[in-house]
């Protein structure tokens, strides 16, 4: 584990990863007294932060940033902050220079305070979740209004869009879990759940092989990870993963790992797969509750926040992934063994080609004869033969 609390004056309060091309990803860090969002670079090798933020802005005293979502793309991102605004940004790299600038956006204005924010996976929606329980769904970037439900949940969870953005998956405090159709934003379904059970949060399968939305769930004083399938939206399994009440949970770009929180900052990593846990973390943040908590876009390390101990970066204990020079010198080592074992055949057995022999001519043919050299008798007859 590698604390990188951010440099600088004020409270970590979120952050979240920036996905730049040829994984050259920033860090956008939110803080309070004073408030700010800063963008850092990241080092990969030394897994941890600019010293420096390489861009800033600077809110409102009593403007707190609470969370943050960030476009696909990585060239926006969007900031919910206590006083009940969400605030646009835009965000301009140019080699090392970055711009961060604030847009106005009338839609996103005094909405109330947020729990939750987040854009789909194709970038073409943004949803915000209200401590109120009104779901706002938009269409990006046009910001059109697909769906405004005052009423949607008591007060919202958490929220999560599907891998092709066709499906909005919602949570409630009051343990509700509905799933809605993002073209027009009507409701799909209600997933179903036991008298003793709250479906608490949601994540959607990522890694386009598995249609499945894991969700935790409360049942009675035991913490469960539910399976359900999206085809039919019916519970098809449920595994216990974390042994306590799971605050926050996350999924990798790939869908490889699912990952879950506790309120205490105990982290568990589980390869989706098999749900078998493959890393875990006691008391990430020293027993200080877990703020926000994303996966790398493109390495094997998780971003953490807590209030307390601000950022921190941890690699994860997990297989390592096939790079794509390993998949072809892989290749290519079979296709060198492949032309070795021909060799060794060719070698070793007179009736490998099936020649005809005649009375006054080798066994076999000698090699160059097969490659097309000059040494072709004059009344010798080559058939073809498939391998």
């Amino acid at each position: 584990m590698d604390g990188v609390d951010a440099p600088g004056k004020g409270t970590v309060a979120c952050a979240a990863w920036i996905r730049r091309p040829e994984n050259v990803h920033l860090v956008v860090v939110g803080k309070s007294k004073p408030s700010s969002l800063e963008i850092f670079s990241w080092n990969p090798i030394t897994t941890s932060l600019s010293s420096s933020p390489k861009a800033k802005y600077e809110f409102g005293e009593g403007d707190d940033p609470v969370i943050i979502a960030v476009h696909p793309s990585g060239d926006a991102l969007v900031c919910s902050t206590s006083a009940g605004d969400c605030k646009l940004f835009e965000l301009d790299v140019k080699e090392d220079k970055i711009k961060l600038t604030s847009k106005e956006q009338l839609l996103l204005q005094g909405i109330g305070p947020q729990k939750c924010l987040a854009f789909s996976i194709d970038g073409t929606r943004f949803s915000t979740g209200g401590v109120d329980g009104c779901l706002r769904l938009f269409e990006w970037p046009k910001m059109r209004a697909i769906l405004e439900e005052p009423r949607a949940h008591k007060s919202f969870q958490d929220m999560d869009f599907s891998l092709d953005s066709e499906f909005l998956a919602t949570t409630s405090v009051d343990g509700s879990a509905i799933i809605w159709n993002t073209s027009d934003g009507t409701p799909v379904t209600t997933l179903t759940r036991n008298a003793d059970e709250k479906i608490e949060l949601c994540r959607f399968s990522k890694d386009g092989t598995k249609p499945f939305l894991f969700c935790s769930v409360q049942r009675g004083n035991k913490p469960l990870t539910a399976v359900y399938d999206i085809s039919t939206w019916k519970k098809i399994g449920h595994k216990r993963l974390l042994r306590k009440p799971a605050t926050i949970m996350s999924i990798s770009l790939d869908g490889k790992y699912l990952s879950l929180g506790s309120k205490d900052g105990d982290i568990c990593v589980v390869e989706v797969k098999n749900m078998a846990v493959h890393h875990w973390s006691k008391r990430q943040h020293l027993g200080s509750e877990i703020t926000s908590f994303e996966f790398c876009p493109s390495e094997r390390v998780i971003l953490t926040t807590s209030k307390e101990w601000g950022v921190m970066a941890t690699k994860l204990t997990v297989p390592a992934d096939w790079k794509d020079w390993q998949i072809y010198m892989l290749l290519l080592g079979l296709f060198l063994a492949s032309l070795v074992a021909f060799y060794v055949i060719f070698e070793n057995s007179d009736s490998f080609w099936n020649f005809p022999i005649a009375q006054d001519q080798a066994a076999r043919p000698v090699i160059e004869s097969v490659l097309g050299g000059d040494q072709f008798g004059e009344n010798l007859e080559l058939d073809y033969v498939e391998f």
